[in-house]
């Protein structure tokens, strides 16, 4: 089984920290080290060192501290190791110990230190270079004056641009450098230096671009509403602007064809269901995420093959208002779809809907009847539920001593492996960056980028998330996700005792991976299954009782 590897995000910020790392070769000189080495001859034979030897030792991204960026402590077993973009990487990971950017502590994020590190060689050096190219009378700018004197969000001073071939020669903003760098800005109440690199984010981000333009177009929106402390009223606009009920189901079937988030759950937690049910006569299943409804038509088939005749099958479905809108009415039409297939392939069936807000649910709502066997399935909402840092309620808790109450048979759980529910802003948005590139990735590879239902599955069913997580705070952000070592901590102190995935359902989701690009992959560990995207573990399934 492969070990997903967490590349975090917290890497190559745009700006550099101010305490000394461990040090490593910086990336980013990479535009030097490409000049020509005739040039570079002639530069030597001037008497200039071309090497910049003497300040890349000082100039350091956070791709080069341990120590800042966490992984040090990450995990101490594991190497650090260089993905094919240069960024940092752990070779193996474990969910409870997931990096915190929390830790950092004494190295605030500052687009303005580029001044602070190497400032005379720096300018020596660039000065000799504009000699060397353009002569003694050249137009840029006097570097010992006025180079290193503008705003701190004055990356690349603008008279250093007058000659095209220096300009050529200077790094190029990198968008995931700046996108960090402005919510930096921001976590630092450094309004201005947030606006300009807003600024510049404008023109690098675009929803018809590669993943991370995508995303950043996405994260663009999300930090100008928290800049604005307008972040529950752009998630309120955003959720009053919704697409038509037809519109915004297309846009969900679209996501559940291209990635195969969605079906690792319907795929691994039916054959659990179904191992689980397979003696009993009276099933009862409490579906918490019901939506569509989709799930069961396949499990209502599978009952109907059931040596000695199918068993009589209740489902109670627990409804959200984004599942109300796409299906353009309540939970009436999806019992009576399931209704529909369940006579068609003469399975006993009983649906009872439950619209109700999931902190709300309580026992009358959930139809439990003595002598049937109890399923309960919890596929991506759990997160929404709130927690003891919302509410001194804790509803998330709560719900989950409900459910364990119910004496279930087995209950099945899949959550994002994710980490945004208690984190400060800034971890949270590296969390939410590292999270939502790796899923941008994993659609780009099903579908081009210019193509019209992407664009708009992207825009109405994965903005809103993101915004969610990045402008909003308090009750109004519903998007708290846990990894899964916090998610068994919860189940334990809960009172459940976690069982073991069956090897016929890591069977059933291989199978189902099959549909779609190679760079998914599956790994069993802690007594969980991971779904990942390269090294990136995306989902996690727990089976519980």
């Amino acid at each position: 089984m492969p070990s997903f590897q967490k590349q975090h995000s917290s890497a190559s910020v745009l700006s550099f920290y101010q305490q000394p790392p461990q040090m490593i070769e910086p990336r980013y000189l990479s535009n030097y080290e490409q000049i020509d080495s005739g040039m570079k001859r002639g530069l030597a034979g001037q008497g200039f060192d071309s090497s910049f030897q003497n300040y890349d030792e000082q100039i350091f991204t956070l791709d080069s501290s341990t120590s800042a960026s966490g992984l040090a402590s990450y995990d101490s077993g594991s190497n650090i190791s260089t993905s094919p973009d240069g960024t940092p990487f752990v070779k193996s990971f474990h969910s409870d110990q997931h990096l915190s950017v929390e830790n950092v502590s004494g190295s605030p994020l500052s687009v303005s230190s580029i001044t602070d590190y190497g400032n005379d060689e720096l300018r020596d050096k660039l000065r000799e270079l504009e000699m060397s190219l353009l002569g003694p009378e050249s137009d840029i700018c006097d570097y010992q004056s006025s180079c290193f004197k503008n705003s701190s969000h004055n990356i690349f001073p603008t008279s250093m641009w007058h000659s095209s071939r220096v300009r050529d020669m200077m790094p190029k903003p990198d968008l995931k450098q700046v996108v960090i760098a402005c919510a930096r800005a921001i976590s630092d109440a450094d309004t201005s230096s947030a606006a300009a690199l807003m600024d510049m984010l404008e023109q690098m981000v675009s929803v018809m671009g590669d993943p991370i333009q995508r995303l950043g177009a996405y994260l663009l929106e999300g930090l100008r509403a928290k800049l604005k402390f307008s972040g529950s009223i752009i998630y309120r606009k955003l959720k009053c602007e919704e697409p038509t009920s037809s519109e915004l189901l297309t846009n969900m079937q679209v996501l559940y064809q291209i990635c195969p988030y969605w079906k690792f759950a319907y795929v691994s937690t039916n054959v659990i269901i179904t191992k689980a049910m397979e003696n009993e006569q009276r099933i009862h299943i409490v579906d918490f995420q019901i939506t569509q409804g989709s799930q069961w038509v396949t499990f209502i088939q599978a009952l109907a093959q059931r040596p000695g005749g199918p068993p009589l099958l209740r489902i109670t479905g627990i409804d959200d208002s984004d599942s109300v809108h796409a299906r353009g009415a309540g939970l009436e039409i999806v019992g009576q779809k399931l209704s529909e297939i369940a006579e068609s392939c003469n399975v006993p069936f009983e649906f009872h809907d439950a619209a109700v807000s999931l902190s709300e649910v309580e026992l009358q709502n959930l139809m439990i009847r003595p002598g049937d066997a109890l399923a309960v399935n919890c596929p991506y909402i759990l997160h929404h539920i709130p927690d003891e840092s919302v509410s001194t309620q804790n509803h998330r808790d709560r719900v989950l001593r409900l459910i364990k109450s119910l004496s279930p048979r087995v209950v099945t759980l899949v959550e994002q492996e994710s980490n945004t529910n208690t984190s400060s802003f800034f971890p949270r948005f590296i969390e939410t960056f590292d999270y939502y590139k790796a899923m941008f990735e994993s659609i780009d590879v099903a579908r081009p980028r210019n193509d019209k239902q992407r664009i708009s599955a992207e825009q109405n069913c994965v903005a809103r998330d993101i915004v969610n997580m990045v402008a909003c705070d308090g009750p109004e952000r519903m998007e708290r996700h846990e990894l899964f070592g916090k998610w068994r901590s919860r189940f334990q102190m809960a009172g459940f005792n976690q069982l073991p995935v069956d090897a016929s359902v890591t069977r059933a989701v291989l199978d189902m991976l099959k549909q779609y690009h190679g760079n998914y992959r599956i790994e069993q560990r802690e007594g969980a299954l991971y779904l990942g995207w390269i090294n990136r573990a995306m989902s996690t399934l727990s089976v519980w009782r």
